[in-house]
Formats: structure tokens, C-alpha cells, sequence
């Protein structure tokens, strides 16, 4: 048996395919991406104009795909709800004493 193991959370970068800027102030100088707003490099991590175009960035500049998720089993005893009793008007219209 086998057991992958899924690579580290990595940062967003300015060049990934899914990366957009909310003010469309993006420039590309050879190597680097620079931002037209603040005359510095682009850095996703501290920029709040920072988008992802599949929504996976989150808040700390890491990309949203390279995280695992974490996934809780709930109890069947967690999913049962207790029953309303009902009486009146709302008795008639549904026809039963007990609802849920």
C-alpha cells in the first residue's frame, strides 16, 4: 500500500493562470511582475486587490488548491432533530400532531 503524501501549501504568485488584479494594474518587466498602483513588485500576500479567478486564494496570500481539506464525521446522534408538537390551525392544515 502506497500513501501519497500531498506537497506543502504553497503561496499565490503573480503568474499563475488564475491570478487577476482587482485594479488591472498587472505589468510584466522580464522576469518580475510588477504592480502600476504601488510602483513595487507584486506580492498577492499583502495586496488587497489580489483575486483568484477560481476563488481558491485565501486571506494570507496561500493558494486555496494546494491546501488539503479537512472534513469532520458528524454523529448520527448530531443529525436528529427533536419533534414539534402541533396543535390548532396548524394540526388541521397538516393533518399529523408531531412534525419533524
Amino acid at each position: 500500500m502506497a500513501v501519497l503524501k500531498l506537497p506543502d501549501p504553497r503561496r499565490c504568485f503573480p503568474k499563475c493562470r488564475k491570478f487577476r488584479c482587482g485594479k488591472s494594474a498587472l505589468q510584466f518587466r522580464g522576469k518580475t511582475v510588477w504592480c502600476r498602483w504601488t510602483e513595487e513588485p507584486c506580492n498577492p500576500a499583502n495586496c488587497s486587490f489580489a483575486i483568484c479567478a477560481s476563488r481558491r486564494l485565501l486571506p494570507n496570500g496561500v493558494c486555496g488548491e494546494t491546501v488539503k481539506r479537512r472534513t469532520a464525521e458528524k454523529d448520527p446522534e448530531e443529525d436528529i432533530i427533536e419533534t414539534i408538537k402541533v396543535r390548532g390551525k396548524t394540526y388541521r392544515k397538516i393533518g399529523e400532531k408531531e412534525i419533524f
